[in-house]
């Protein structure tokens, strides 16, 4: 790659890209220490050694400091691009993924990923830039009427850091509550004349309130005396237990009781394990294991319309919530149990309390019960089941998975076999189309030159296309799975279902192979799982990005 000036093979945005005429200038510059360059310093030592984001006049003194703060900064395409990489980030490390974007338009555009970091619990940290506050002057650029509103619409909270005290302020809540807290995005915007203003010279660092805990052991006694005596325990694994997969495993062989996972909880009992009915919660004979079950136990999930796809989950016996959030153990479904705590802390400590028990759900009826899923799946989707399968027999057991809205990845998530939790990540809840591409730009960031496998629809991957030049540009070894059955198919059976003849589901694509090359990337065609299995071997071997455009031909008409 040439940046312009002559320094081929050097990634644009970062230090080594600037032209030798600016660099002799910039040496004989005294670096100024501002707000800017103070968060930079912050930022590092929580931890923080990537930023997403794109520069602008408004916020580039966020920038002042990286390089000497010893922070990668990725140059997104676009600030959607750059909140669902930070998305990544924090799905694939566990670490706040970080974003800079400017005032106005790079707030709004943010705000889909952060809207999806939210229903997800994503730790991400966004900073923006501002108009100061007293400045109501009308036609200012990036003006906005209410930025801090704006972002309070899709996160867990926006705050305007006043000055610098504020500033450290905020960035000392926003991390401590994501150690503490059930983990949401943040949004934190500068006024631009703070950010270049000086720093936390003078001023003493908060000190964060400890998180709030209560003593649940009795709660948890209670449980455990219940669990012993019921004859048919029945647990549901949320997302919010991947941090207590180990245990969560214990408790379920010690209690000889059979689970659920949800869509985001996948893994967090093995796929293959003999007690595991798997993700098919949302299908309606889940209800009939739900109504045998004499216990109901459920970790870590808000058990949303997306997770059950009904309003009642479908018990008839005592509920109990193990969950971070109070709101959550205290809905609509009105379990009688209610221990607010995390699923880590809890299951440690449950596992202790319960006695050892054989397996007390018939392991036949599961293995039907997961078999009728599986049917259903194939003919809800039908086609699509052996391209899983191609995948599931080629990728290695660990990799991290990003999938778009897409048919392919709707299927996948009911029948590809997880073996570990925090493996395979989706746009659950908010539903954006254009999340796959970016996000797995990210987690290629911070999976150590480990391959990334991106999986999107052919209609959401051009929301994002972009960002294929960020890939392209650090030669990361991502694989992108181009799910093509050239139209909104998702949307158009939906139409006719619900007996609305189909119209605008079908938009022009590009010559994907063509697009490939203009970013210089591989690309592969397969209609035909083993074909794709074949392809798909191959892409991983590579160190720079591949597409592999992946149909049945027949779907394209």
């Amino acid at each position: 790659m040439d940046t312009g000036c002559g320094h081929a093979g050097r990634p644009a945005g970062t230090a080594d890209g600037i032209c030798p005429v600016h660099t002799q200038f910039l040496e004989g510059v005294t670096q100024l220490t501002t707000l800017g360059t103070d968060i930079a310093g912050y930022l590092k030592k929580q931890g923080v050694d990537v930023v997403f984001g794109i520069p602008g006049v408004h916020n580039v003194e966020l920038y002042r400091g990286l390089e000497a703060a010893g922070i990668t900064h990725v140059l997104a395409r676009h600030e959607q691009g750059a909140g669902f990489m930070a998305d990544g980030y924090a799905r694939a490390t566990g670490k706040p993924g970080v974003a800079f974007v400017i005032t106005g338009p790079g707030v709004t555009n943010i705000m889909t990923p952060m809207g999806q970091a939210y229903s997800d619990s994503v730790p991400m940290l966004v900073i923006s830039s501002c108009l100061p506050p007293e400045d109501d002057m009308p036609g200012r650029l990036h003006q906005m009427r209410d930025q801090v509103g704006a972002g309070a619409c899709v996160c867990d909270w926006s705050q305007l850091a006043s000055d610098a005290q504020r500033a450290l302020e905020l960035l000392d809540r926003a991390f401590a509550e994501f150690k503490s807290e059930r983990r949401r995005p943040k949004h934190m915007t500068v006024p631009i004349d703070v950010l270049a203003g000086p720093g936390w010279q003078g001023h003493r660092a908060a000190t964060p309130k400890p998180p709030v805990t209560a003593d649940v052991s009795s709660d948890l006694q209670a449980l455990a005396d219940q669990l012993d005596r019921s004859s048919r325990p029945l647990f549901i694994f949320g997302g919010g237990a991947k941090a207590a997969w180990r245990d969560g495993r214990e408790v379920l062989e010690r209690s000889g009781g059979a689970a659920f996972v949800t869509y985001a909880g996948r893994g967090v009992i093995d796929s293959a394990h003999a007690m595991n009915f798997g993700p098919g919660l949302a299908r309606s004979g889940s209800v009939d294991v739900l109504k045998r079950a004499d216990l109901v136990i459920v970790v870590g999930s808000e058990l949303a319309e997306v997770d059950i796809w009904r309003s009642h989950l479908g018990h008839e016996a005592t509920l109990a919530r193990i969950d971070i959030d109070p709101d959550v153990v205290a809905d609509a479904h009105g379990a009688q149990i209610r221990i607010v705590a995390r699923a880590e802390d809890a299951l440690r400590e449950l596992k202790g309390m319960i006695a050892v028990s054989t397996p007390k759900w018939d392991q036949d009826y599961i293995r039907e019960k997961r078999a009728a899923f599986r049917s259903e799946t194939d003919t809800d989707r039908p086609g699509i089941v052996p391209f899983v399968d191609a995948m599931a027999g080629v990728l290695p057991p660990d990799i991290q998975i990003f999938s778009d809205m897409t048919q392919f990845a709707y299927v996948a998530k009911e029948t590809y076999p997880l073996s570990a939790p925090g493996l395979w990540h989706h746009p659950y809840g908010f539903g954006t189309l254009g999340y796959a591409l970016p996000a797995a730009v990210g987690a290629c960031l911070g999976a150590s030159g480990e391959p990334v496998v991106a999986i999107a629809g052919d209609y959401g991957f051009q929301y994002t296309l972009q960002e294929l030049g960020v890939a392209a540009e650090l030669a990361l070894p991502l694989v992108l799975v181009l799910w093509d059955n050239g139209r909104l198919k998702e949307i158009e059976d939906c139409m006719v279902r619900s007996q609305i003849r189909p119209n605008a589901v079908v938009a022009q694509n590009p010559d994907f192979s063509l697009l490939a090359a203009s970013y210089g990337i591989a690309y592969e065609k397969a209609d035909a799982p083993d074909a794709f299995a074949g392809r798909l071997a191959e892409a991983l071997k590579r160190a720079g990005p591949t597409m592999i455009h992946v149909g049945p031909a027949e779907s394209r008409h």
